[in-house]
């Protein structure tokens, strides 16, 4: 059962800080190194599909919709373009205790845009206002994740469309579709589209997205442009202390590694029937910016098969170069 209110955005205090959702990165387990170590505000899924989750075969999807009761508030997050299927998958989220449901509207996959979804949503409003109105049916709070245009800045047109559906909250990537990673976030459109929220929904708060590396820059984003949180995506990567407060430069690299292995293990409990690769991702970050971390890393990423593997050539790691692994 949901033990939060179905209203638990107007709970939290503001600022608040979130962990974006990231495809084959915000798992359980990932989510659980945060929980431990420095929890967020708000914990994101990785995007499910909601045309997934009303097909044949629909059990494989449940990995990603795993969760435990320390990742709360916990909001699932689907896409589509059908609006039949976002109300059924919706309804079956509800179900399984999610405190919100959040639709994709930025990703810029194209197997997602083929299908109409994610930043494709954004060349068809009337579409994304329906896929948002079946999510607000099933009773949840609805919030969006999207950019600020597909192919030129559209915010004056785009987020204006998304605020009049009387969404809980509203999260802006602060690039487009076109766009992708390749220049910095325009975080000096921010001001605008909360002017537009006060304006048209000033029930509705503003999340912004793009580019902060550190929770510094992120109160600062807040106090420069009035948005109500922010959401932080590829800073937090090797980071589980991000939000604590603690300063990256007391993060030893013994603590780094030791949290690798813990990171590690809770893969392997938690999602076996995932690819062991998908968890090699996060050792470019965990493994990196001391002396031998290139060895190790590439030692991690071509030979560790499980996590007693990633404990094994770690811990030697660590005993070979004592005088380079401080034991605070």
């Amino acid at each position: 059962m949901n033990t939060l209110s179905s209203s638990f955005w107007d709970t939290l205090l503001r600022p608040f800080f979130a962990i974006a959702p990231m495809a084959d990165v915000t798992d359980v387990a990932f989510r659980s190194m945060f929980a431990r170590y420095g929890k967020p505000d708000i914990f994101w899924t990785e995007f499910v599909s909601a045309d997934g989750l009303c097909s044949p075969g629909r059990e494989s999807l449940y990995v990603d919709l795993l969760f435990e009761e320390n990742q709360r508030p916990i909001v699932a997050q689907l896409f589509t373009s059908n609006p039949e299927n976002m109300y059924t998958a919706g309804k079956h989220v509800q179900t399984l205790g999610f405190d919100g449901l959040d639709i994709n509207m930025g990703c810029p996959d194209r197997s997602v845009e083929k299908q109409g979804s994610g930043a494709a949503l954004i060349t068809s409003p009337k579409t994304a206002v329906e896929v948002i109105t079946a999510a607000k049916q099933t009773g949840l709070p609805v919030s969006v994740k999207t950019r600020i245009g597909y192919a030129v800045d559209e915010i004056d047109t785009w987020i204006p469309t998304l605020l009049r559906t009387g969404i809980a909250a509203l999260t802006v990537h602060l690039r487009s579709r076109k766009e992708m990673s390749k220049v910095p976030a325009h975080w000096e459109r921010m001001r605008h589209i909360v002017t537009l929220r006060d304006a048209i929904a000033p029930g509705t708060l503003i999340i912004g997205n793009g580019d902060v590396v550190s929770m510094s820059e992120a109160r600062l984003r807040v106090s420069e442009t009035g948005c109500d949180g922010v959401m932080i995506g590829r800073g937090i990567f090797g980071n589980p202390w991000f939000f604590s407060g603690d300063v990256p430069e007391s993060i030893t690299v013994k603590k780094k590694l030791f949290a690798l292995i813990e990171h590690t293990r809770l893969f392997e409990e938690n999602l076996s029937v995932k690819r062991f690769s998908i968890m090699k991702k996060h050792y470019k970050a965990y493994v990196n910016g001391f002396d031998g971390a290139k060895e190790l890393r590439t030692d991690l990423m071509e030979h560790a098969e499980c996590a007693n593997d990633v404990e094994r050539r770690v811990k030697h790691f660590i005993t070979c170069m004592p005088q380079q692994m401080p034991n605070r």
